[in-house]
């Protein structure tokens, strides 16, 4: 990576101003302009987050959305996060976010098409390990007939991961530690197998 190009995108970034429904992410040095999720990528993303909550309840954490993560110049939006409940912003200047180092679980849900589909199951992948995020959840409508992937074990210097379980739609996947410890991805949120 090359701080100098790093930084002239990280300045291009923070001055784009986009039309509403479109948001703007720094992944692997390259500024990426998608829309805001689909009907049924809402859908799945809200109810992991409201189950989330539920979960997380009484406790210090929280999930998030619609937020920023930065690390190293590099800004995403995953569709969901857990992190402190009064999680402190990012060292960066205009409050724009929150440090990925704050961050406990990172979901996607993967949206429709070959290069939204590349981001989350590859791009994101391989930014949030370097991260060194403890966990990465993917939910993916288009694997199959429907998967859930969890990424555990981070290796930020391989930007990958240690352990990677892969379950079809249909298949409860608990997250085995951290603070979500025990909360089950299954159909209340997937939506049942496709098929």
């Amino acid at each position: 990576m090359n701080p100098e190009l790093d930084e002239v995108v990280w300045q291009a970034w923070k001055a784009m101003e986009l039309p509403e429904g479109y948001r703007a992410e720094i992944i692997e040095g390259v500024i990426e302009v998608s829309p805001t999720g689909r009907r049924s990528h809402g859908q799945i993303a809200n109810r992991v987050r409201r189950a989330l909550d539920k979960f997380l309840d009484g406790s210090e954490y929280a999930c998030h959305q619609g937020v920023n993560l930065i690390h190293k110049r590099k800004a995403w939006i995953p569709d969901g996060l857990v992190a402190p409940r009064d999680v402190e912003p990012a060292d960066v200047e205009d409050d724009l976010g929150i440090k990925a180092s704050a961050v406990q679980v990172v979901a996607e849900v993967v949206s429709p098409g070959n290069t939204n589909q590349d981001r989350d199951r590859i791009r994101k992948r391989r930014e949030y390990a370097r991260a060194g995020i403890p966990m990465y959840v993917l939910i993916d409508d288009y694997d199959g007939q429907g998967a859930v992937t969890l990424f555990t074990g981070p290796r930020p210097d391989k930007a990958d991961w240690e352990d990677i379980h892969r379950v079809p739609y249909g298949t409860d996947v608990t997250i085995p530690e951290g603070p979500a410890k025990g909360f089950v991805i299954g159909e209340a949120i997937t939506g049942p197998k496709r098929g």
